[in-house]
């Protein structure tokens, strides 16, 4: 009986449930993510993407690509509010289905076995209509023969599509493909295919088995070239909550260079930075491993005051353990960086530094039942003075509701209020230390 995985991805989901939330920006280029010089961009809404702007940039390099966007600070606990109800759904249309982060998931409806590709885009379509009308966000669904193939084709859907590919267009959609785009195929891999001239998926199918275990080894060389021919067999199933992140690779000559190898372990503190904001959590152990010449595999850690999901703060931790991992003229063949001690929230400011001059302790999530303005202090002075409101906080106001800051300064603050269900809201200036305004809890801009 034929086999129908389905591959579903919420489209830029960080910066859809902002647009959601906050109408007024619907139709704008929104970043998420750090608004300190050192920030990263954690999600960026199609628009932003059309100027250059992605996930994981530096946030001062996606303004200045995007310099129309607006950009506002991560709301990780409204973006897990909002994927419970998505995936509350999903559970509903599917006897099996195995989330793999935040905001994507794979499913393997019973009904579906056996069924025509109509029977499949007809599922899709009203799975994508489900999640639009309850939620209020878009997803798009690819659908194939296996997993890897479904989430070819979600891709190739994106935004707000879905594409469902028969069996007898697997080879002609798979052949065209970089090689790259198979799973398990990372830069060292795709080097060593590029060298014999495999460019493309088409190009590894082309192979003899044989050839491709004596590039990349039994177990890799025959996982990778069935993948290439659309054979994929990996089942659909709820995964256990995952204890950490992490990234590594292997490198095709010995690194015994410390700059060079602290620039590594930068890169591989990114890549797992990337899967730790999609799964929304934030992580408080940092751990370098490095393996030498000999095969010997050292690692350290670090474990940091509170869970957090600032990626300076991660990388300069990772940073600081390579050298002890990996001591100065250790000739190292693989590095790697993982997180563990992941929460589902974080005390410390999200994606930014309160050096940066950002909230600290992101306050909008933490603090959220607050109902009085929160007091700072001067630094010189020590003098109590009322709260500096960032752009993006939520906040209450006695009699006009729940809104949003959009921007403060001279002693004044601007707030729009609006929520997902009231449509573009009218703005109000108030003086920053106006008892009638308050902090407020994120997930009220939904309206509930």
């Amino acid at each position: 009986m034929k086999r129908w995985v389905l591959h579903m991805d919420m489209d830029a989901f960080f910066a859809s449930v902002e647009q959601f939330t906050r109408p007024t920006i619907r139709d704008r280029a929104v970043l998420v993510g750090g608004l300190g010089p050192r920030g990263t961009v954690a999600g960026a809404s199609y628009r932003a993407r059309e100027y250059g702007a992605r996930s994981a940039m530096p946030m001062s390099e996606a303004r200045r690509r995007c310099p129309v966007a607006v950009v506002l600070p991560p709301r990780f606990r409204l973006y897990q509010a909002v994927s419970k109800q998505v995936f509350e759904i999903v559970r509903q249309a599917s006897e099996h289905v195995e989330q793999v982060s935040v905001d994507e998931a794979f499913l393997e409806p019973d009904a579906l076995a056996g069924a025509s590709a109509g029977t499949v885009q007809e599922f899709a379509s009203r799975l994508r209509t489900a999640v639009l009308r309850q939620v209020g966000v878009t997803a798009s669904v690819g659908a194939g023969s296996g997993k890897q193939l479904a989430k070819i084709a979600s891709g190739l859907a994106k935004p707000d599509g879905a594409r469902i590919v028969p069996p007898e267009q697997e080879e002609e959609l798979l052949s065209g493909l970089p090689v790259r785009k198979l799973w398990g195929i990372g830069p060292i891999t795709e080097s060593k295919l590029h060298r014999i001239g495999v460019r493309t998926i088409g190009d590894l199918a082309a192979l003899q088995l044989g050839d491709v275990i004596s590039l990349l080894g039994q177990a890799h060389g025959v996982e990778l070239h069935r993948l290439a021919r659309g054979i994929d067999e990996h089942p659909v199933a709820e995964r256990g909550e995952a204890k950490q992140v992490s990234a590594e690779t292997t490198f095709d000559i010995d690194i015994t260079d410390p700059v060079k190898l602290t620039s590594e372990v930068t890169g591989m503190a990114e890549a797992a930075h990337r899967r730790l904001v999609a799964s929304g959590r934030a992580a408080r152990t940092v751990t370098v491993k490095a393996r030498d010449s000999t095969f010997a595999t050292s690692s350290r850690a670090e474990t940091l005051p509170t869970a957090t999901s600032d990626f300076p703060a991660l990388a300069a931790a990772a940073r600081r353990l390579a050298p002890v991992a990996a001591p100065p003229g250790t000739p190292v063949r693989l590095v790697g960086v993982s997180y563990s001690g992941l929460a589902a929230w974080e005390q410390e400011s999200l994606f930014g530094n309160p050096a940066d001059g950002q909230s600290p302790s992101g306050a909008a999530e933490t603090q959220a039942s607050a109902t009085a303005p929160q007091v700072s202090h001067d630094p010189e002075t020590g003098a109590p003075h009322a709260r500096r409101w960032q752009a993006g906080d939520d906040v209450h106001h006695a009699e006009w509701g729940h809104g949003w800051v959009q921007g403060s300064g001279i002693g004044r603050v601007t707030v729009r209020f609006e929520t997902a269900r009231t449509g573009r809201g009218p703005t109000r200036t108030f003086a920053v230390d106006d008892p009638a305004l308050s902090p407020a809890n994120p997930l009220a801009s939904l309206g509930w």
